[in-house]
């Protein structure tokens, strides 16, 4: 495709912001045009008045925008529950489509837009920003080309506290919204999902695909008045037999970034913000691949490559269904999601974070040894029942 690429913005606020950010200043996005924004609340996009500028329409819903224009991308970065809708009208009205991660709320309604990407044969790239990144993609080549040996266990953890801000958007840790359409939003599906999609992303046996899990055990709880869970520890073991375990919370007060741990027959792989992802093989050896947070706009980036034709999307549709099984099964896994001892549960005034006094050492044990809170006889803590996800297509209503 040698002409201007003209896109769609679904959603120019909260995350929606760092692409119109790219679009607008960066060298690489210079051959696109922006053809009209859809945003209910058009206030929140920070560059508001530069769009209004350069007279860029705005619009109310996705059906209002594309009753009066095309568009060859849309990038559709709003909340969970409108993925699947909007993803699938984008595509019959012949765009192609970047959704910002997770893929939707339900494996359900990701084989739906897997069925209708298959119809219109146009892109869906799914912005799991790991997987595009270079230093990711390098490792997973290896990791394909048997240069570690054989995958054995995966461990990834992440302490990001969140205020009382985060949890007051409409439809944060919500499981459905008014109109019962599923959400499921939790720190496993949204702030930390990129983590637990790179354990299965490096697994998968093509660039493009990512490795499906057999069976979950998860243990859900929360700190906060919310819906869903702000903390999950949770093993998965996968097709090939691989155990991944992954430890991620809301509710700690000490700040720990994506910190992980892949070991294999032949080499043990780490990696801690800020740092560069270092393989260690057992002969002593030691490889560096790179800062896998860097480029962050890669996703964006690639997906305007894909639809010039130059090059293949790493993350779509399909490479993303691993992923949302893993969350359908946590959900199923401990249905009755535990609140921390009220006792336990404290409040910092100085950054408004409610959080539970001793859950980060208790985390960052059960990483440190690969065990669990309910296995090591933590007294709050229960496990959940082990959940069978082969062949799993639909997600149970019972939860709610």
């Amino acid at each position: 495709m040698n002409k201007t690429i003209s896109i769609l913005m679904v959603g120019a606020g909260g995350y929606g912001n760092y692409y119109v950010d790219a679009l607008l200043d960066n060298e690489y996005t210079k051959d696109i045009t922006i053809a009209g924004v859809v945003d209910p609340n058009p206030l929140a996009c920070r560059n508001l008045d530069i769009l209004k500028k350069m007279n860029v329409p705005f619009f109310t819903s996705i059906e209002e925008f594309y009753s009066q224009y095309e568009a060859d991308l849309a990038i559709i970065s709003t909340p969970i529950q409108f993925h699947k809708s909007q993803v699938c009208y984008a595509l019959s009205k012949g765009s192609n489509v970047l959704c910002e991660k997770p893929v939707c709320a339900t494996i359900q309604d990701a084989l739906a837009m897997l069925k209708a990407q298959k119809e219109t044969d146009k892109l869906v790239s799914i912005g799991f920003q790991w997987s595009y990144n270079e230093a990711i993609q390098k490792l997973k080549k290896d990791i394909m080309g048997g240069v570690f040996g054989k995958p054995l266990r995966f461990k990834t953890i992440v302490l990001w506290p969140r205020n009382e801000d985060y949890y007051n958007r409409g439809w944060a840790a919500k499981i459905k919204d008014n109109s019962g359409n599923w959400i499921l939003d939790s720190i496993a599906n949204n702030a930390a999902a990129h983590y637990l999609h790179n354990m299965l992303f490096l697994l998968g046996d093509s660039m493009d695909t990512s490795e499906y899990p057999k069976k979950i055990t998860a243990e859900l709880y929360r700190a906060n008045h919310i819906e869903n869970f702000d903390t999950v520890c949770a093993k998965i073991i996968t097709k090939k037999g691989v155990e991944l375990c992954f430890y991620a919370s809301h509710a700690t007060l000490e700040h720990l970034d994506p910190t992980f741990q892949y070991e294999f027959e032949n080499a043990c792989i780490t990696f801690h913000t800020g740092t560069d992802i270092q393989v260690r093989f057992k002969d002593g050896s030691i490889k560096n691949y790179g800062n896998p947070d860097e480029a962050a706009y890669t996703k964006l980036y690639n997906t305007l490559d894909t639809v010039r034709g130059i090059t293949k999307s790493p993350c779509n549709i399909k490479t993303s269904l691993p992923h949302i099984i893993c969350i359908n099964g946590m959900q199923e896994s401990k249905r009755n999601i535990l609140d921390f001892p009220v006792n336990l549960v404290k409040y910092d005034s100085a950054t408004r974070t409610v959080y539970t006094e001793g859950l980060n050492d208790i985390l960052k044990d059960c990483y440190d040894n690969w065990t669990f809170p309910a296995q090591i006889k933590i007294p709050w803590a229960e496990s959940g029942k082990e959940i069978n996800l082969e062949d799993y297509t639909y997600f149970n209503d019972d939860i709610s």
